[in-house]
């Protein structure tokens, strides 16, 4: 999964930055999801969920992500 994502999200293509540019923005990557309504700072944090996803598998060892995620590896 993660050669997956990696290959998809090539940083070495110009499509695959344009992209990654874009869900940065769009999921909060490094602004706050803190909002007054609690539905739109629920909506926030799961955009920002989808980017930490893609950017674990893009910037973490397969070990680190077994771990993270509880996997074979991960105690």
């Amino acid at each position: 999964r993660t050669l997956a994502y990696r290959r998809l999200f090539d940083r070495g293509n110009s499509d695959a930055r344009i992209v990654l540019s874009d869900l940065a923005r769009f999921c909060r990557a490094t602004r706050s999801t803190g909002h007054a309504d609690p539905h739109v700072a629920a909506r926030l944090d799961g955009r920002r969920e989808v980017w930490l996803r893609v950017a674990e598998h893009l910037n973490l060892t397969t070990e680190e992500l077994y771990r993270l995620y509880g996997g074979p590896k991960g105690d």
